[in-house]
């Protein structure tokens, strides 16, 4: 299904789940985690500019992204969800969350970031003028080995595969764009994020370092660090089993537990 020229996919039912993909992602990110959400409603997305979502004109944003997902949302008949998100896309649920408290009833954030560190942004426009220039493959083969771990490197290499075709996958146009979006990205307001919240990355993670992510978890009230030996930033596809054992724990704990913010590592 498309609207306003966005592609989304809706299925299931049960309480929602809205899944946000990172950049360089689709929906498929989450085709290994289905398991997690088998009694659920789930509402995929592939965010303007990317995977089979049409070309976008003009300039994308963290607004144009929010937009589309709350749009999307409201077209689904979902009032409230539980918003699983990756990458990039954890800085579009932050802002969903801050800004639409009531919208979301938790989030689970796979390679975490409020935003983007200064030095990585000039880096992330830099990669923008790479892609319109030479296409996506030099930027797909720098980024699976930048972005995933030894161990998927050397023992998961359908995983590899899968993260090589979606970068090679996206329009050079809508990624650059998405990437100049990305580094105009700030962080939400925190203090206004009211839900239980899941923060995962892993060991080997360049985007979202555990110690970073940990510092996130402290201002966001009630949240948990999981992080996953040998993982890279493609933690819903580098490591399914492991994301979808911590989902279905998240999805099972009631809130009580989750007000108190800690941090531990996961085999």
């Amino acid at each position: 299904m498309f609207l306003d020229r966005v592609a989304f996919e809706v299925e299931g039912e049960g309480e929602p789940v809205v899944m946000i993909h990172g950049l360089g992602g689709t929906s498929n990110t989450w085709t290994a985690l289905a398991p997690a959400f088998a009694r659920n409603k789930r509402v995929r997305l592939d965010l303007p500019g990317s995977g089979r979502s049409a070309r976008y004109e003009g300039a994308l944003s963290i607004g144009v992204f929010v937009e589309s997902v709350l749009k999307i949302m409201k077209s689904a008949s979902v009032e409230r969800a539980h918003v699983v998100a990756h990458s990039m896309g954890t800085i579009v649920a932050a802002h969903l969350a801050a800004a639409e408290p009531g919208k979301v009833r938790s989030l689970a954030l796979f390679g975490p970031l409020l935003a983007p560190p200064d030095p990585a942004r000039v880096n992330i426009r830099l990669r923008a003028k790479k892609v319109l220039s030479e296409g996506m493959q030099l930027t797909a083969d720098a980024l699976v080995q930048a972005s995933t771990s030894s161990e998927t490197r050397q023992k998961r290499h359908a995983a590899v595969a899968f993260v090589r075709e979606s970068l090679m996958r996206q329009d050079p146009d809508g990624y650059a764009r998405s990437c100049e979006a990305l580094a105009e990205m700030q962080p939400a307001d925190t203090a206004k994020i009211d839900c239980p919240t899941l923060l995962v990355t892993g060991d080997e993670d360049v985007v979202a370092p555990p110690q970073s992510v940990r510092m996130m978890g402290e201002k966001i009230q009630g949240s948990r660090v999981e992080v996953l030996r040998g993982c890279g930033h493609w933690a819903p596809v580098e490591k399914p089993e492991e994301c979808i054992a911590l989902l279905n724990k998240f999805f099972s704990q009631r809130r009580p537990a989750w007000q108190t913010s800690s941090s531990r590592t996961y085999a």
